[in-house]
């Protein structure tokens, strides 16, 4: 199983305001952009990257651009929720010398933890912030496009304040994940230019490689092979796009062969690496 790409962001950032009550199962996937969900009602659980969300109405979810997840939906009961996408590259344009709107992202991601569950004061001000949010977006009224810039920057400064000094509800109840399948997971995402080979693996965590690959399966939806190469298709297609040479970024991602990482390039991405830098308008460099 390949994991999806899903959607596609012409904005800086959208904003959707979604209620369904659908059996259909949501498949694992992840974005080119960061996404963050605020939970509204229903009965949802969102796994992200291994980790299990339990999820209570005004939760907010920060999902870091190519992070893997899917929410799990019970369709007994109508699924609402608030799900903003963001580009990267507006909130780094809009980061300041003290001020780094995007850093709730790459804590999120450091940390490994997406959850913010806010006491009901917080909760209060998260949800005017949104509805103002929402409101703006939908206006035609006289300035309402740089209101909205506004405004949302003014509730990702609130997110960032709530999120990097840990003022949410600190809930053990609130997620789940095996403790071996957090240090792996980790492990992964520390060392990808590493040895990553399910025997060395298994050592680190001490348990039998057939235990864990079933074991990964079990919790991430994909297997330990493919969810590794995935995260190193992803590294590299990052440093390309921040100019980084094909064959350095290769290299650095953990392809000890270039043909080998360009067929796996071009299946997951549907062009070559050679064409990740045309498109981004820059020269191709194999040094």
């Amino acid at each position: 199983m390949t994991h999806e790409k899903k959607g596609y962001l012409n904005e800086n950032f959208q904003l959707f305001h979604l209620r369904d009550q659908l059996a259909k199962p949501f498949d694992f996937h992840y974005h080119e952009f960061n996404k963050i969900v605020v939970f509204l009602s229903g009965k949802a659980t969102y796994i992200i990257e291994g980790k299990a969300y339990f999820l209570k109405p005004w939760d907010i979810l920060l999902v870091n651009h190519y992070a893997i997840h899917k929410p799990v939906i019970d369709p007994s009961v109508p699924y609402e929720r608030m799900v903003i996408y963001v580009k990267e590259e507006y909130i780094e344009a809009l980061k300041e010398e003290d001020c780094d709107i995007s850093a709730c992202f790459r804590k999120a991601n450091d940390r490994s933890f997406s959850l913010i569950r806010l006491d009901p004061k917080l909760q209060e001000q998260m949800r005017h912030s949104i509805h103002d949010l929402e409101s703006s977006l939908q206006s035609e009224a006289f300035g309402s496009a740089l209101l909205s810039r506004a405004i949302f920057t003014q509730f990702m400064i609130y997110v960032n304040r709530i999120f990097l000094d840990k003022l949410y509800i600190k809930d053990k109840k609130a997620l789940h994940i095996d403790s071996h399948m957090e240090d792996l997971l980790t492990y992964i995402h520390n060392n990808l230019s590493e040895d990553l080979s399910v025997e060395t693996l298994s050592a680190k965590c001490f348990l039998s490689k057939y235990y864990l690959m079933h074991k990964f399966k079990e919790d991430t939806g994909c297997t330990l092979h493919k969810y590794i190469t995935q995260k190193r298709l992803l590294a590299a297609n990052a440093l390309i796009a921040h100019n980084t040479p094909v064959t350095k970024a290769a290299t650095m991602s953990g392809f000890g062969d270039y043909t080998t990482f360009s067929r796996a390039y071009k299946k997951m991405f549907g062009h070559s690496p050679k064409q990740e830098h045309q498109k981004m308008g820059r020269a191709e460099l194999l040094d």
